[in-house]
């Protein structure tokens, strides 16, 4: 079973676990790199969950196995930081994050929703694509080393 849980600053040990998971099992897939973050403190930690907008952890039969962030703008939400555990690969947990995600944008009325996938990354774009997003241009637009990213939209009905 699939549960969504939303985290706040006092949370700040479950999301560096996850964080620090994923930035060692994907660093290819983020922008920040894992020594960016492993030798942060509490403090740093509470400060990134305060200062995003939400923040999920998705939890597969109990055990945290992804994770998902949103930032809500004035007219959009951008998704950031998705990552789903190897183990919970394959097992809709990647869905109802998005989902989670589609939801609370929704609750925020923002009528678009943005994310960035970079090139090659072609489970994500699969995963977003399921779920409404659209490719925003067909060019890369390159936002520097290691790869370029592609923007993904979606728009609320």
């Amino acid at each position: 079973m699939i549960t969504i849980a939303t985290l706040c600053p006092d949370d700040w040990t479950r999301w560096r676990d996850m964080r620090l998971s994923a930035l060692r099992e994907a660093p290819e897939a983020f922008c920040a790199s894992l020594s960016d973050w492993e030798h942060q403190g509490e403090q740093r930690w509470r400060d990134r969950l305060a200062d995003v907008s939400v923040n999920f952890i998705a939890l597969l039969d109990g055990r945290d196995a992804g994770m998902v962030s949103a930032m809500a703008s004035d007219q959009e939400v951008e998704l950031l930081s998705m990552w789903v555990a190897p183990f919970a690969r394959g097992k809709s947990v990647g869905d109802e994050l998005v989902s989670a995600v589609i939801t609370w944008s929704e609750s925020q009325q923002a009528p678009r929703l943005i994310l960035r996938v970079l090139d090659g990354n072609h489970r994500a774009v699969t995963l977003y694509s399921r779920h409404g997003f659209e490719y925003e241009s067909p060019e890369s637009a390159t936002n520097g080393p290691p790869a370029p990213e592609r923007l993904m939209a979606f728009t609320q009905p």
